[in-house]
């Protein structure tokens, strides 16, 4: 998933973006709200990692503003401010979840992608078709029981494309899943990673329709 992280503190936003992209997700990391607003009218993202105490601002008055904007992206405050009257502030402003400085890195890939399967409609981790099992609650794929390995970028497009299964995912919209600002995007990245995939999952479980884009299902 793409995901935009809002976070003035260098040493934790460096190791929340590095964690992030090694588990296949692409971030956008800004370190005010003037910046994130800039990056958000440019790309469209999965979620929203907020921190509360900005530069420039408070995070909560932004995310005030983006809700009574009709923006549904779900958004995870990450704030060591630790009062209940602020996480009940934060929770009423449309914030979809809550984590308290310092935090496990692990806990919040899981908390990210409950956010981002509750937003897809599927609270369920598992996705099964044909052959295929995948559990993106723990970021495991198999055919016929046996794991996958796969790169963290082979699962950003698996992942995008079994959220929805049978559904048209277009090209954009899988490189917006690889890619965060500044990473070079090679023309036919997505064609090389959906070749990957098929070797690795067998031909007949990721569908081409040419110039639209890729669906996963079975026939």
């Amino acid at each position: 998933m793409r995901v935009l992280l809002i976070e003035d503190d260098t040493t934790l936003g460096g190791a929340v973006r590095d964690h992030l992209a090694a588990h296949g997700h692409a971030v956008d990391w800004t370190r005010d709200l003037r910046t994130a607003d800039d990056a958000r009218a440019a790309a469209s993202y999965d979620a929203i990692l907020l921190d509360l105490n900005l530069p420039d601002g408070r995070g909560l008055d932004f995310l005030k503003a983006r809700r009574r904007a009709g923006d549904e992206t779900p958004v995870i405050i990450v704030t060591a401010m630790d009062q209940l009257t602020i996480r009940i502030e934060g929770l009423n402003a449309g914030a979809d979840d809550y984590l308290v400085k310092p935090f496990d890195l692990a806990e919040l890939i899981a908390r990210l992608g409950a956010v981002a399967r509750r937003y897809g409609g599927n609270p369920n981790p598992l996705t099964q078709i044909g052959p295929l099992t995948i559990d993106r609650g723990a970021h495991i794929a198999r055919v016929d029981d046996q794991p996958l390995d796969l790169t963290a970028r082979e699962w950003a497009v698996l992942d995008r494309l079994a959220r929805r299964p049978g559904v048209l995912v277009s090209k954009a919209q899988l490189e917006d899943a690889l890619f965060a600002f500044g990473s070079e995007v090679e023309s036919n990245a997505v064609e090389v990673y959906v070749s990957r995939l098929r070797k690795k999952l067998g031909a007949d479980l990721i569908h081409t329709s040419r110039g639209l884009g890729y669906r996963l299902g079975t026939v």
